[in-house]
């Protein structure tokens, strides 16, 4: 698999904010404050939600006799929003998505950190230099959980051989069932395999204009644009049949509790969404901070990690992998984490996987731009 370059073209702070993040009204849990920064014993956590659960969490406040207070967000932008908009020190951990890091990194708000303070040697090889994570040399972020995205489906509509190509979306079985989670990176990625592009992101002007076309052409097969809740209600009810750009992450529960949904990585490849871990810059706390990661990816927390009842996982360290295994074999299996059969490294081996990026050629309002007016048609 090539690595592309990995800058967006916009990355000043300026650049991101005006991209979207700018007066976008963040959500938060009640937990935190900006009163706790300089308490010792609270460990103060910016993260997508779900991620202070006690399942998760509750070993590590009592080994340290600490409180983890999270803030919580949803998406990239508000994520960046949150910490630009909020003084040195109120955070001391960030928990995001590897394709935002080099804007944590070119922002200056994220420490470099020691590749020998963390368990990345217990990681899969594919994983223990993870570009995403490395800017000129220099670790920036430590992976704890990892899925892909490819194309999501009805069972009961389709069958596994109906859905090996994304060109299923543009099937007269699928005209008003095509549903779209409302965010143009995994949405237009999946268009952008299709296309043939590898990699999906870093694109010409002239490539960028056809993945444009092609997208546009989907309208009439749209049942909808939905929120991550709205998603999970529409594959329930059947309103949405196919979904690309979603994985895991979101079918694994629903079939689980017997919705017949299913995600395949189709022969053009798919996403792979990566969660990191950072020290934010300006917290008095590294030494906390970096106790964190350290436990989120020690064994146990990556078991942990992986297992959460309403969020489960991928997870990079086979160390975590053999823990799983051995304390929670049904998961292991559930989860495609099993050592000695089929798992969930076989489609990055046989480089089906693509990394999930911030656009290269063109700025983030491009892409922005053409789904929005996607939306509008």
């Amino acid at each position: 698999m090539r690595i592309p370059s990995l800058m967006s073209r916009d990355i000043s702070r300026r650049g991101f904010l005006k991209a979207g993040a700018a007066g976008v009204a963040f959500a938060a849990t009640n937990q935190w404050s900006s009163a706790y920064a300089d308490d010792p014993n609270v460990l103060n956590y910016l993260s997508w939600p779900g991620n202070a659960d006690p399942y998760l969490i509750a070993d590590f406040e009592k080994e340290n006799n600490v409180k983890v207070r999270i803030k919580e967000y949803v998406g990239g932008d508000q994520m960046l929003a949150v910490i630009n908009q909020s003084p040195p020190g109120s955070f001391d951990v960030v928990l995001a998505d590897a394709e935002y890091m080099h804007l944590l990194h070119a922002s200056d708000f994220i420490e470099e950190l020691d590749p020998d303070d963390y368990p990345i040697k217990d990681f899969w090889p594919e994983f223990q230099k993870f570009p995403l994570h490395w800017f000129d040399g220099k670790l920036y972020g430590v992976m704890t959980d990892f899925g892909y995205l490819g194309l999501s489906y009805n069972t009961n509509t389709f069958k596994p051989e109906e859905v090996k190509s994304y060109a299923a979306m543009w099937s007269e079985k699928a005209k008003g069932k095509v549903g779209f989670f409302d965010w143009y990176l995994p949405s237009m990625g999946s268009i952008s395999l299709s296309n043939g592009n590898l990699p999906p992101f870093d694109i010409s002007e002239e490539k960028f204009d056809a993945v444009k076309e092609k997208l546009f052409t989907l309208k009439p097969q749209a049942s909808g644009f939905y929120t991550i809740a709205d998603i999970f209600s529409s594959m329930t009810n059947g309103q949405a049949q196919l979904v690309p750009g979603i994985g895991e992450w979101i079918t694994l529960g629903l079939r689980l509790n017997g919705v017949p949904v299913d995600t395949i990585i189709p022969d053009e490849g798919g996403l792979q969404w990566t969660e990191s871990l950072s020290i934010v810059k300006g917290t008095p706390k590294k030494d906390l901070a970096r106790k964190f990661i350290q436990y989120t990816t020690s064994p146990q927390g990556q078991v942990k990690m992986a297992t959460k009842v309403d969020n489960k996982k991928s997870i990079p360290s086979i160390a975590g992998w053999k823990l799983l295994n051995e304390t929670m074999p049904k998961d292991a299996e559930i989860l495609r984490l099993q050592l000695d059969k089929p798992n969930v490294m076989d489609e990055y081996k046989a480089k089906k996987i693509q990394f999930r990026q911030l656009p290269t050629q063109q700025s983030i309002e491009d892409w922005n731009d053409v789904w929005s007016e996607f939306k509008s048609l």
